[in-house]
């Protein structure tokens, strides 16, 4: 179920129509929503009142829109030149904000543990806002299997120890670990890695979510290789 207009628009550019659109009436009075229903055929589309929105909407109405979409199921061929791999993060609002990231900074496939929060979940979706369908998402995945496998650079991050994530060097085909806040990377993960780099945090406090880490370590990547993906 995806929430919103902006979510919406990403989804039908990237992977054509929805199943279902629900639009509260007042909602139509927005041109640019008017706009993009009319790229969608008229027969999925089910116009609303207020009222009826309250009883089976748990979103404001304000929202205005909500889409019923197939989640879409890549086939895993090869892996791709800049990778992100989310081990246990369990946070469904911070996997969101990763994935949104993650596709901000050019990422091209993420995978995610069994450990990790259903990517899919509506908080996940919320927080992501659309940057599901600039993906390929793989779940379920046995990291270590991956990596092992992996045939660029597996890049895992660790709160303490690593080279400053900053001095490391991410060109090239690279993929990035990033595990569970509590307990990090696990220790197959790690054990992999042909690089660990850490944050440094001069104000002394102990660490960063793992959205906010995910984000930092990305924009680095994306320093580096000159805003390039590939």
């Amino acid at each position: 179920m995806l929430e919103g207009e902006h979510s919406l628009r990403v989804f039908r550019e990237r992977h054509g129509a929805p199943e279902t659109v629900i639009v509260v009436d007042t909602a139509l009075e927005k041109p640019a929503l008017r706009t993009l229903l009319a790229l969608i055929p008229e027969r999925d589309i089910l116009i609303v009142p207020e009222s009826v929105w309250a009883d089976f909407a748990q979103i404001p109405v304000a929202i205005g829109v909500v889409a019923v979409v197939r989640a879409p199921t890549p086939a895993f061929c090869r892996a791709a030149g800049f990778c992100l791999l989310l081990e246990d993060v369990q946070d469904p609002g911070n996997v969101g904000s990763i994935l949104r990231s993650a596709a901000a900074a050019g990422v091209a496939q993420v995978f995610l543990s069994a450990g990790s929060a259903f990517a899919w979940s509506p908080k996940v979706l919320r927080s992501a806002q659309g940057a599901h369908f600039h993906l390929e998402i793989f779940e379920d995945v046995d990291l270590a299997s991956w990596a092992g496998a992996y045939d660029g650079v597996l890049v895992a991050t660790v709160a303490h120890g690593g080279e400053s994530v900053f001095a490391a060097d991410y060109r090239g085909r690279i993929a990035l670990a990033i595990g569970n806040e509590g307990s990090g990377l696990s220790e197959g993960v790690l054990g992999l890695a042909n690089k660990k780099v850490t944050i440094p945090m001069p104000g002394g406090f102990e660490s960063l979510n793992a959205a906010a880490a995910a984000a930092v370590c990305l924009f680095e990547c994306v320093r580096q290789r000159g805003g390039s993906a590939a």
